[in-house]
């Protein structure tokens, strides 16, 4: 995984605009008792750690109402993308300084995302002396490395269809997933900005090579006439982004590149001629290209394409 991903700001987009979902995916004994239309999401606070001289954000804490009351509680989300020891106990540092602040219950959730270690995750912090347990603090954790993906396929859930992406799987099984993740996605219906945010997590955590995005195509024909359009009009999407970015940097082979792999994932591999002629197109044509492509059935169809534009 590139290390200039920022999986803060990835997991946090996902969690407040899709908060509700999150909750009844994992918790979904909250929602018996959480008013969902209550929900305000605070500012970050930023936290000293006297011991260590380092300074801290918290990540995402939603102030609700418990349904049918006027009294308050706090949800506190952390979500961490690299095993750090002593993580406990700053855990509990928010905790005590939250509830020094604002006075209200509150629900510590963390979700680690990181791909190893698969043990455990610590999810309480102690103090206590052999004769006398002073404090016992506890909070959920959703690890994602040990949840299997296959259990999340029917949830009708765009966090389900977003996390999956980061959880346990086997290297085989890269091609099928993000074809599942996206299947979801498109069953769901959601307004195009929210269907974007998911996909763009799945692509920035599935990032397939040649011969995956290959396995990828063959797993997206297994799937219903509407669910191949939908999902062919998101990696279009992909597509069309990564030549907007070839633009604007001036590098007209990363267009050609994602054109052929387009290509590739429809029909296989493309002969070295109707490749040739590709790799001739201007910036515009293979934009053309890339639009006209969603049409096309058969490598006739490219060629005659071909014959007419280039």
């Amino acid at each position: 995984m590139a290390d200039n991903i920022d999986h803060d700001r990835l997991f946090k987009e996902l969690i407040s605009i899709f908060f509700v979902d999150f909750i009844a995916l994992f918790f979904p004994s909250i929602l018996e008792y959480l008013d969902t239309n209550s929900i305000n999401f605070l500012d970050k606070e930023i936290f000293t750690d006297v011991t260590q001289g380092e300074k801290y954000e918290s990540d995402l804490v939603a102030q609700v109402k418990f349904r049918g009351e006027q009294s308050f509680f706090l949800v506190h989300i952390e979500a961490q993308s690299t095993a750090r020891s002593g993580f406990n106990r700053r855990m509990f540092n928010y905790f005590a300084r939250f509830d020094e602040k604002f006075a209200f219950p509150i629900y510590p959730i963390v979700i680690f995302s990181y791909d190893s270690p698969q043990k455990a995750a610590i999810n309480q912090y102690e103090v206590s002396f052999p004769d006398f347990k002073v404090l016992e603090f506890n909070y959920q954790v959703i690890q994602l490395n040990r949840l299997n993906w296959r259990d999340f396929l029917n949830q009708n859930n765009p966090v389900a269809s977003a996390l999956m992406a980061k959880m346990k799987i086997d290297k085989l099984d890269r091609p099928k997933v993000k074809a599942e993740c996206l299947r979801l996605l498109v069953t769901l219906k959601l307004d195009p900005a929210r269907m974007q945010l998911i996909s763009g997590f799945v692509d920035t955590y599935l990032t397939l090579n040649q011969a995956e995005e290959l396995q990828f195509q063959s797993e997206i024909r297994e799937f219903t006439q509407t669910e191949q359009e939908d999902v062919m009009q998101i990696t279009t999407s992909w597509m069309r982004q990564g030549i907007e970015q070839g633009i604007e940097q001036g590098i007209e082979q990363g267009i050609e590149g994602l054109v052929l792999r387009q290509l590739r994932r429809k029909f296989g591999v493309i002969d070295h001629r109707l490749e040739n002629q590709i790799r001739a197109l201007k910036v515009d044509q293979l934009e053309a290209l890339g639009e006209a492509l969603l049409e096309f059935t058969t490598v006739d169809d490219l060629e005659r394409w071909l014959a007419t534009n280039s």
